[in-house]
């Protein structure tokens, strides 16, 4: 049996690395795999196509990175910190380093090696890394390989917020919506990156001389690279990049070694296969439900919350439709004139809510009878007024009104409807049957829908069977109410005791609801939510989601049947509500909304120094919409210019014009005043109290 070999092992947030060495540390075999929180099983998998490759051998194992500390004491393998595994793989294979920058997939680090050791390293924040990239590829219907392509051809590169994916999407999703082409948008992502890193990590110190690209994000996607050189403008033999860039924490703890510790690899394999269970530190909570009668009961009660549906293709007479353009899809309903659901439509944007909503004009189109006619129209949601413009809808309605002309239908005495979707959160409390208060979520949208979603791919679960997983778990961890990439290292910590994957869609289900009610509401008592509580909106079909809620909050909510797309039937039924007996729709005609031309470009308006991005849409018969404009001036009328004073000027100069003495009358001297703090605002006090003591004074420059 052959001895005197290393074997490294990296395991990160998100992959396992492996690397081979020999006595004189050359590589014989390396190998990487995404672990999805089976990092046990990963590994052995890892180490049996090691020892396929290279037959039995005794190895000096040693364990580095994130997730590898609490395996390497089971195991009894030395464990090296990562930043030292990086440092020794860098001596060896590029000495003349001076700055390596290593993106993971939830770490990110910068180290410097001139004048002594410096490291730098994020905390339990994952903005900025692969993680991200991740998250803001699949928004763009893409991975991150696919983002790398789009980056090449981009044109313009917009200011996006890397600190968390949550914060990104607020940036992200409107541009989508407005219109930006993916590849600027990829080569932003890219660059939000950098921005992160940089300013994130390095904090102010320069990074100078040569630079070293380290990891799998960093490796496996040039554009992103790109990025760095670009901004830090490298060239030349500044510019290190490995062939194993993405292995270096695995080669260095190979070359971290002791011989006092050897193991074969078929112990090894032996060793993880049988399972090592790991100690509990992240703490648990109770099951969402104890058996399969509990949870038959469950949705027992539930499936009584049902709108009455009828066929389309057989109405006659009066029909409403009813539109809401949300941050991430488009519902569409159809309501008869009892407020029978003769249609309904529910689809992801894919980055245009008009081609959404018109595809499913289509579908109504082709089911439409020639004995019903849609006679009111209303839209509503983040793009309401792009469809009205577009559409010439008869109506728009902010959502909250929406969402309660639906939630009262199921429940004329509700008086909370609590509606969390793809990125927002709403709280709307009712008071005699009108809106009392709203509480949204802000910057973040963690425990949106999106956030389930983005846990769920990150192991490797449609969102649908990552939901079902949490129903029977028996030790559901509890993750608290932080951000989504915060969250990431309790999930982690989790990950690293053995926690299975329905241990933490369990727990991301009760962190869901614990951030809506005491992030969002901020509830102190579960009794303030009200005693007819309505929930919806498509992150609800979770039934953990739902249970959490039921159990935190201590009432028996009604969630709807069609909870995803209760703003659409809300807006058709306040179309019913407003349409008056002979009154004719502005809607355009069926044929002409399903072959609508229209036109969308990206414009900087130029009205004043805020330079807005502008999305001008142009629609058939000389009609636009234009949005991102925070004044009227964006949207080409001149004629505030002219009719409306500049406040700013006439307020700077109302303040400090006033006239100070001469030197030759200014007897007592001459008093120095800065334009700061409260002498900026009280100086018309100062001018006219100093000058009739007798002082002159002399203001700072403007």
């Amino acid at each position: 049996m052959k001895n005197n070999y290393s074997l490294g092992i990296d395991i990160g947030s998100t992959t396992v690395k492996i690397a081979v060495t020999d006595s004189e540390h050359h590589m014989l075999f390396a190998d990487y795999e995404r672990h999805y929180a089976n990092i046990q099983e990963t590994l052995a998998l890892l180490l049996t196509r090691a020892r396929e490759k290279l037959g039995e051998l005794i190895l000096h194992p040693v364990i580095t990175g994130s997730g590898g500390l609490t395996l390497a004491s089971h195991l009894e393998v030395p464990f090296v910190q990562e930043v030292v595994a990086v440092a020794t793989a860098l001596q060896a294979e590029a000495p003349r380093t001076d700055v390596a920058i290593e993106l993971g997939g939830e770490d990110a680090k910068i180290i410097y090696f001139s004048g002594g050791i410096d490291q730098r390293m994020n905390g339990i924040c994952a903005g900025g890394t692969g993680s991200f990239i991740d998250q803001m590829a699949a928004l763009l219907q893409t991975d991150a390989s696919g983002l790398n392509e789009y980056a090449r051809d981009y044109q313009m590169i917009y200011p996006i917020a890397a600190r968390c994916g949550v914060f990104a999407k607020s940036d992200i999703q409107p541009l989508i919506n407005e219109g930006a082409t993916r590849e600027d948008l990829a080569a932003s992502i890219f660059q939000a990156v950098v921005n992160q890193t940089i300013s994130g990590l390095a904090c102010g110190k320069p990074i100078r001389g040569n630079v070293a690209f380290l990891g799998g994000p960093l490796h496996f996607l040039p554009e992103l690279r790109q990025a760095f050189i670009r901004t830090l403008n490298l060239s030349g033999e500044q510019i290190i990049a490995p062939a194993h860039s993405h292995l270096f924490a695995a080669l260095g703890a190979a070359m971290n070694s002791r011989e006092d510790m050897s193991i074969s690899l078929d112990e090894m394999v032996t060793r993880l296969t049988h399972g090592i269970k790991m100690d509990f530190e992240v703490k648990r909570m109770e099951p969402l439900f104890m058996d399969q009668e509990d949870y038959d009961r469950f949705t027992a009660r539930h499936n009584c919350h049902m709108v009455k549906k009828a066929p389309l293709a057989s109405y006659e007479g009066n029909c409403f439709l009813g539109i809401d353009a949300g941050s991430t899809t488009t519902k569409v309903a159809l309501v008869g004139e009892d407020g029978t659901l003769l249609y309904h439509f529910y689809s992801n944007n894919n980055g245009s809510p008009l081609a959404t909503a018109i595809r499913s004009m289509r579908e109504i189109r082709a089911l439409l009878p020639d004995t019903a006619v849609i006679a009111w129209s209303c839209s509503t949601g983040y793009g309401e007024a792009l469809l009205k413009a577009a559409l010439m809808m008869d109506e728009g309605e902010v959502e909250t009104i929406s969402h309660y002309y639906a939630a009262a239908f199921f429940d004329p005495q509700v008086d909370c409807i609590l509606d969390i979707g793809g990125q927002d959160m709403k709280c709307i409390k009712i008071r005699d049957k009108t809106v009392d208060s709203v509480q949204l979520n802000e910057a973040c949208s963690s425990g949106c829908g999106s956030f389930i979603e983005t846990f769920a791919r990150s192991l490797n679960y449609s969102v649908e069977d990552f939901a079902k997983e949490a129903l029977f778990a028996q030790n559901p961890t509890d993750l608290g109410t932080r951000c989504t990439v915060f969250m990431n290292s309790n999930v982690k910590q989790a990950q690293k005791e053995g926690a299975s994957v329905a241990d933490i869609s369990a727990g991301l289900a009760y962190s869901v609801i614990k951030n809506a009610l005491y992030k969002v509401i901020k509830i102190t008592n579960p009794s303030d939510l009200g005693s007819h509580v309505v929930v919806q909106g498509g992150t609800f079909y979770n039934d953990a989601v739902l249970r959490s809620f039921e159990k935190i909050s201590g009432c028996e909510a009604v969630r709807p049947d069609i909870a995803g797309i209760m703003g659409a039937f809300g807006a058709a039924l306040i179309a019913r509500e407003r349409y008056e007996e002979g009154r004719r729709t502005t809607l355009l005609p069926l044929d002409k909304i399903i072959n609508l031309k229209y036109e969308t470009s990206m414009a900087r308006c130029k009205g004043c120094t805020n330079r807005c991005v502008l999305t001008v849409n142009r629609f058939e018969g000389g009609r636009q919409f234009i949005s991102g404009n925070r004044c009227e001036r964006g949207l080409g009328k001149e004629k505030i210019k002219k009719e409306v004073p500049n406040l700013f000027d006439y307020k700077y100069h109302r303040m400090f014009d006033y006239e100070a003495l001469t030197p030759d009358m200014a007897s007592r001297g001459t008093i120095g005043i800065p334009r700061v703090l409260n002498f900026y605002e009280n100086y018309p006090f100062w001018a006219v109290f100093f000058k009739e003591l007798g002082f002159r004074t002399v203001l700072s420059p403007q």
